[in-house]
């Protein structure tokens, strides 16, 4: 003989259960006077013969045809409603639902004003609430027994990324803007979604953005961005990294080749300074070798011969050499016996 099923209730001690059933097999068998027992943060849906027949809030309620009218014309009641008939209860939760996870499954691609196309990745939390508890048995759930927030968590968060991709789009904002509009783009999004949650019996009751960042390639570049920001003006950069590397060449003896070669290699690569960058290369080694050239010389007031500084007669014609030192830099022709260019400092003899 089955059993009678004269109360049912359910307490949900895991907090993820959104609907569960009694029994939890399928139909038992109840009659006229049973109890159901709903409890504040529940609703209960009770079902005969598949269908859906009363919503039961917060508290005792005793199965009388008075509560469930229809009732009267499924039970036989000459048998004073003793005659048992096969229903079911689905108990809902009706609590807020918190702390459920969005994010991307994948970067969104995102139209920058300022750094073109990026890729962006974005996460949060958000909380629901079953709000028309007949329309999300029948319309989601079914014939489940048990329905947790796992089974329906990606049908939300589909919904939450949908809505939000397509904000995000309207967004004329850099990424670098993005923080600031957090608060923003929640509540934007929570609003485009109240219809969609509606038609399936739920609320989003908040939405939260914790974070929108980029991809880590994404992230490379902007680095990069950044870090010739900084620089300021990169023409007058190179032109002091260039004439620094010049300077130390200089005062290096001997070593002046390759540093101006490296100096040239990195910066080349770096900035693509091409003819001005060679020519700049150019003066410095000139400048380098100066000590190569030949040393100062006395011309011979007779025969304008060229002799060597320290020469008392011209080399050429014999003639006592008493005319002009000429500086092996500048040119300059300077009184003889002077030690250092009038005109440039150079050091004579």
């Amino acid at each position: 003989m089955p059993r009678i099923i004269d109360v049912v209730e359910f307490l949900d001690n895991t907090g993820n259960e959104i609907v569960h059933r009694e029994p939890p097999d399928g139909p038992g068998d109840f009659r006229l006077g049973s109890q159901v027992i709903v409890r504040e943060s529940q609703n209960a849906v009770f079902f005969r013969d598949g269908k859906s027949l009363d919503v039961f809030g917060p508290g005792r309620h005793t199965i009388t045809t008075a509560n469930v009218p229809i009732l009267a014309s499924l039970i036989g009641l000459a048998t004073m409603g003793k005659s048992p008939f096969p229903a079911e209860v689905m108990f809902v939760n009706m609590k807020e639902f918190l702390n459920e996870k969005w994010g991307t499954p994948e970067p969104i691609a995102f139209r920058d004003p300022e750094l073109g196309m990026v890729r962006l990745r974005a996460f949060g939390t958000y909380a629901f609430q079953v709000k028309d508890p007949a329309l999300f048995v029948n319309g989601i759930v079914g014939q489940q027994g048990i329905y947790t927030t796992l089974a329906i968590e990606n049908f939300l968060r589909s919904m939450i990324i949908a809505k939000m991709t397509d904000l995000l789009g309207e967004q004329k904002k850099s990424v670098l803007d993005l923080p600031s509009l957090y608060s923003e783009i929640g509540a934007g999004t929570k609003g485009q979604l109240t219809d969609d949650y509606a038609r399936v019996g739920l609320v989003l009751k908040a939405l939260y953005v914790n974070a929108i960042t980029p991809t880590e390639d994404t992230a490379k570049a902007i680095d990069e961005r950044a870090a010739m920001g900084a620089i300021g003006d990169m023409d007058k950069y190179l032109k002091f990294k260039a004439a620094r590397a010049m300077g130390d060449a200089a005062n290096q003896p001997g070593g002046a080749g390759g540093a101006a070669m490296q100096m040239g290699v990195g910066l080349g690569a770096g900035a693509g300074l091409g003819a001005g960058l060679a020519g700049m290369m150019s003066q410095a080694m000139q400048q380098a070798q100066g000590g190569a050239k030949a040393a100062a010389t006395v011309v011979c007031p007779n025969c304008h011969t060229a002799n060597p500084a320290e020469a008392r007669f011209c080399n050429s014609c014999g003639a006592k050499l008493v005319g002009t030192i000429k500086c092996p830099t500048c040119g300059t022709e300077n009184p003889a016996g002077a030690k250092f260019c009038s005109n440039d400092g150079t050091k004579l003899g």
